[in-house]
């Protein structure tokens, strides 16, 4: 998120499902780069029929003001660009659902990260969503934006001198534009099995995303925080080398990875803050963001004491050059 886009044994599992590790899948070819630009019309819209019929279990709610019986809002689920399917069973995806604002979890430059309660009423149907929302008209320059764009591709050049040129138009566009990069990566890297918060929908400037934390809304730590024995230490490094791999497999690289944007979520670790993620072919600075991801997270574990034999950035940089770039 940070969002916290987070997440005891006695854990609700409509809050996430997320705590079973997936598997690295077998390598598969490799997807054409991004294009980030967002599309008019959005996968995953429901049918006209489902919405008519989802539609009459909403009217079955209405007050007489024409809102919802509870919450701040009808749930933004219609209409919006959703996640890979099949949903996760805890996902409340009923248009009869509300939801609430529960506060907010982070503020950055780019985006503030809310904690929504999506809910079912009438039932104890409900589940906890990590609301990250870009600045439109506010956005001044994504951090080092211009290398990270690289490699990207807008289709149509008005839009493309907007963006240059940071007028309120073209600083609307970056922000929808940042939103849809880090939806379509979550959805690419979530279908792969790696460490990713479910990415639940996009609409605009706002990605819904899996909130990872407790069923009180404390939310997951951040790496950062956190002072991990040395056997919890050497696990986390596994942990993190396992999803660097399975990014380097689809030619990706974080972009910007540090102990702030990875998350402990009971004892796993969880990639977060992905709308740079780089193409490493497509972009000609790819491997310099590589090594300097590698080398940034390195030097944290071994502030932290991990041994130089496990945490070599050298040995770990060279593995994940030759995934993303095998000899031909």
């Amino acid at each position: 998120m940070h969002p916290h886009e987070h997440d005891d044994s006695t854990h609700d599992s409509r809050y996430d499902g997320s705590d079973a590790r997936r598997p690295r899948q077998p390598r598969r070819a490799r997807r054409a780069r991004f294009d980030d630009e967002p599309e008019p019309a959005r996968r995953g819209r429901l049918t006209e029929a489902e919405r008519l019929r989802l539609a009459e279990r909403r009217d079955d709610h209405l007050d007489s003001a024409g809102g919802p019986p509870e919450g701040d809002r009808w749930s933004s689920w219609d209409g919006a660009e959703h996640g890979p399917e099949p949903h996760p069973g805890w996902l409340i995806t009923e248009l009869a659902a509300v939801d609430t604002e529960m506060g907010v979890l982070k503020t950055g430059k780019e985006a503030d990260v809310h904690l929504v309660r999506r809910a079912l009423p009438g039932t104890d149907r409900e589940c906890l969503l990590a609301a990250k929302r870009y600045r439109a008209a506010e956005h001044r320059m994504f951090h080092r934006d211009a290398g990270y764009l690289e490699g990207r591709r807008v289709r149509r050049s008005r839009e493309m001198r907007a963006m240059t040129q940071r007028t309120a138009f073209g600083r609307n566009l970056l922000a929808e534009q940042w939103a849809a990069a880090e939806f379509s990566a979550l959805d690419r890297l979530w279908r792969i099995g790696a460490p990713v918060p479910y990415p639940v929908q996009r609409d605009g400037t706002e990605v819904m995303l899996e909130f990872l934390g407790e069923p009180d809304g404390s939310a997951a730590p951040r790496l950062a925080a956190l002072r991990p024995a040395r056997a919890e230490l050497a696990d986390l490094w596994h942990q993190l080398t396992e999803a660097l791999l399975a990014l380097a497999g689809e030619g990706l690289a974080h972009g910007d990875l540090s102990a702030f944007n990875l998350l402990v979520h009971r004892s796993r670790l969880v990639l977060i803050d992905l709308p740079q993620v780089v193409d490493l072919v497509a972009n000609p600075r790819g491997i310099e963001f590589l090594h300097r991801d590698v080398r940034n997270i390195a030097s944290w574990f071994a502030a932290r004491g991990l041994p130089d034999d496990q945490g070599d950035p050298d040995a770990l940089l060279a593995r994940l050059v030759n995934e993303a770039l095998p000899a031909t």
